[in-house]
């Protein structure tokens, strides 16, 4: 296949296109600066400059195109509206391009706007009120319909693996700050998780052969406990590892906080059965535990 891939230069797009390539596929990336497109030149995947606010870029890039995967997204928690908006766009773009062709459309979606007090699964649907990137995931699968084989993959919230610069580092650079490592309340909340390797080969399989409206779980840990997650930072940081009242979390983790305290434990096991996908690669903890999360400044 000759794949089109949104975020080809980010830290799970380079990961996809790696996945594409070393499994026979041909991959166009987008990319927005000179160093993101000499970055996607070295793999050896071809080239195609623009963002997601140039539609005629993502035109430009679909052109022989078997299939898209969608990985590109505006994380600025300041604007989360705008940055749905402009995703929402795009995926339409991209499925006007595809409708009537059967060919697939991959789109990275996450596992927030839940409240159910249970494991969530694939069947699951969150409110789109609490989590405006839904939008995004509607409108992919309304595309099957129209002759799309469009699915949703719903990554755990913190995609790990050497290079992460997401919640996990964060993190780590909060305890660093206050001279704690912290978790809020009991810290029994649980954050589901996956390596970024596992998630490649995910969106592989997925825009392989994911049937049309599929809606899919990028999930190999369940649940970890925070507190868990704060003692091995603490253990490698040398630091305590303390429980932060829910009434300071705000000022102690910042924008953080709403994210530490969920508890958002999801299953994958209809992804699994469904595509054949086993997670090989290390899990959250013991990732953290090699050590390389804590050797960049955060």
């Amino acid at each position: 296949m000759r794949v089109f891939v949104t975020g080809a230069s980010g830290f799970i797009g380079s990961a996809v296109v790696s996945e594409l390539i070393g499994s026979g596929h041909g991959v166009v990336g987008l990319a927005r600066s000179d160093a993101s497109a000499a970055a996607l030149a070295a793999t050896g995947a071809e080239v195609q400059r623009g963002d997601l606010d140039d539609p005629d870029s993502l035109q430009a890039g679909m052109a022989g195109a078997d299939g898209v995967i969608h990985l590109a997204y505006n994380h600025d928690f300041s604007q989360p509206v705008a940055a749905a908006q402009t995703d929402r766009r795009a995926i339409e773009t991209l499925g006007a391009a595809l409708e009537g062709s059967d060919r697939p459309l991959v789109i990275a979606s996450g596992l927030s706007g839940f409240a159910l007090g249970r494991v969530i699964t694939e069947r699951d649907a969150p409110d789109p009120v609490a989590y405006p990137r839904v939008a995004s995931a509607q409108a992919a699968l309304s595309l099957a319909p129209r002759g799309v084989r469009s699915s949703v993959i719903r990554l755990a919230p913190t995609v790990h693996g050497e290079g992460d610069r997401a919640f996990i580092p964060t993190l780590i650079g909060v305890a660093r700050r206050k001279g704690v490592s912290g978790y809020i309340g009991d810290g029994e909340n649980r954050w589901p998780a996956v390596h970024r390797l596992d998630a490649a080969r995910l969106f592989r399989l997925a825009v392989e052969g994911a049937p049309a409206g599929s809606v899919l779980h990028g999930v190999a840990d369940e649940g970890v406990p925070v507190r868990e997650i704060a003692s091995v930072i603490g253990r490698h940081l040398g630091l305590p590892v303390v429980s932060i009242p829910a009434e300071q979390a705000a000022e102690h983790f910042g924008w953080l906080a709403r994210f530490l305290a969920a508890d958002t434990p999801a299953s994958s096991t209809l992804t699994r059965e469904l595509l054949g996908w086993q997670p090989t690669h290390p899990g959250l903890l013991d990732d953290l535990e090699q050590g390389h999360s804590f050797l960049h400044p955060s």
